[in-house]
């Protein structure tokens, strides 16, 4: 509320000492990952400035922020491991899966899915993940601590529930199947992030997806158990 209220900001000494550092890594190169980390940590701090000040809004951009963040973040760190550097990103779907495939687009947003394939096409392989029923680990509420919590059957005419009924098992669809006319239309698609309550499962839970546009492969594990935290 600060950020958005208060008439002055950091926007000018962040960007700054993030080009002060940036041109510093260039010349003074004696511990090239402490100073991609130290680059990295300031780019931080630039976007978060940014995002604060925009949250208060509550629209899109706030998202787009955070996803742009991301997306820049891979770029930098494929640049410093060179041009044959291969990168796995592990994050949600709802940043993973391309959200042209999606309501998100509708309402003006974009995510790192979306953002790589773009800019490298082909060479990016999105995988989703998505259950029929189990537990998993997330918070009821934002700031709340971590809690097993169980996840309901699949509501019907949802993917989950559809790839429950075709057969009881674990399935991984490969593109050769997943890119096929059965998976190229609309249906719901379970989304649990590190805020899931189960009782709004039939309500708000599940996005909007063309399944075959927004992943290239799709994990699905019937019956999920909730991660144990070492």
């Amino acid at each position: 509320m600060a950020a958005a209220y208060l008439s002055e900001s950091c926007e000018e000494e962040v960007l700054k000492l993030l080009m002060d550092i940036q041109s510093k890594r260039i010349i003074e190169t004696t511990d090239e990952e402490e100073s991609l980390s130290l680059e990295l940590n300031a780019l931080v701090a630039a976007s978060a400035e940014l995002y604060y000040r925009s949250m208060i809004k509550g629209d899109a951009e706030t998202w787009n922020i955070r996803d742009r963040h991301m997306a820049e973040t891979i770029e930098r760190l494929s640049g410093f491991y060179g041009p044959d550097a291969k990168v796995i990103v592990w994050e949600h779907n709802t940043h993973i899966g391309d959200a042209r495939a999606t309501d998100m687009a509708q309402e003006g947003m974009v995510n790192v899915g979306q953002l790589m394939r773009e800019k490298h096409g082909l060479e990016v392989f999105a995988v989703g993940f998505g259950t029929s029923e189990g537990t998993v680990i997330a918070g009821s509420s934002w700031g709340s601590p971590l809690e097993t919590l169980q996840v309901p059957p699949a509501s019907k005419k949802t993917w989950e529930e559809v790839l429950h009924r075709a057969g009881h098992f674990d399935q991984i669809l490969l593109p050769d199947l997943l890119h096929t006319p059965l998976f190229d239309t609309i249906a719901g698609h379970r989304a649990i992030g590190v805020v899931y309550d189960p009782a709004y499962e039939h309500y708000g839970n599940y996005v909007p997806t063309n399944l075959a546009k927004r992943y290239d492969c799709f994990v699905f594990i019937d019956k999920t158990s909730a991660l144990t935290p070492i």
